[in-house]
C-alpha cells in the first residue's frame, strides 16, 4: 500500500458532524409533515400525524445532542473514519452494485444477477470462466424456479425471458 492510501479521507468528527445534521434534516422533515396532517388531538383521539410529530422532535433532539458532542470531541478531529485504501475497497463493491440494481430495471433481475455475480467471481475470486458461468448461471435457474415457479412471486423480468415466453 503506497502512502496516499494511508492518508484520511475524512475525520471521525467531520463525518458525525454531517450524519447528524443530514439526520437532523429528516427528523425537521418529519416534523413539518406531521404537522401538515395534522399533530394535534381530536375529540376522538389523536390525529394522524400526533406520534410522528413527537418521533420526529425526539429524532432532531438526539441529532442535535449528537452534533453538539461532535462539536466538543477533540479527539475525534484527528482521528481517521476512512483512509483512501479502505474507500477504494468500499467503491469496489458500491459501484458494481448501484450498476446491478440499474440493469435489473433493463436486463430482468435474472440477467443482471449472472452478470453480477459472473464479473465478482471473475474479478473479485479469481475464478475461470467456466465455474463462474456454472455458478452464476446455476444460481439465476434456481431463483427462477425458486420464486416464479414453486412461489408464484414474480419478479422484474427483461427482454431474454420476453424473448423465451417466460413474461
Amino acid at each position: 500500500m503506497s502512502d496516499h492510501d494511508d492518508r484520511a479521507v475524512a475525520s471521525t468528527r467531520t463525518l458525525d458532524l454531517l450524519v447528524s445534521a443530514l439526520i437532523f434534516l429528516f427528523g425537521t422533515l418529519v416534523v413539518y409533515d406531521s404537522w401538515r396532517i395534522g399533530a394535534g388531538w381530536a375529540d376522538d383521539g389523536p390525529r394522524s400525524g400526533y406520534f410522528p410529530f413527537y418521533v420526529g422532535l425526539l429524532i432532531c433532539g438526539s441529532s442535535v445532542a449528537t452534533f453538539v458532542r461532535g462539536m466538543r470531541d477533540t479527539k475525534g478531529k484527528g482521528k481517521a473514519f476512512v483512509t483512501f485504501g479502505q474507500l477504494r475497497m468500499i467503491m469496489s463493491m458500491l459501484v458494481p452494485t448501484v450498476i446491478y440494481v440499474v440493469l435489473i430495471r433493463y436486463l430482468g433481475i435474472y440477467v443482471a444477477s449472472t452478470l453480477f455475480i459472473a464479473l465478482f467471481m471473475i474479478w473479485l475470486g479469481k475464478y475461470g470462466w467456466f465455474k463462474t458461468a456454472l455458478v452464476s448461471a446455476g444460481t439465476s435457474v434456481v431463483f427462477f424456479l425458486l420464486f416464479e415457479v414453486w412461489f408464484h412471486v414474480p419478479l422484474p423480468k427483461g427482454p431474454l425471458e420476453a424473448a423465451l415466453g417466460l413474461n
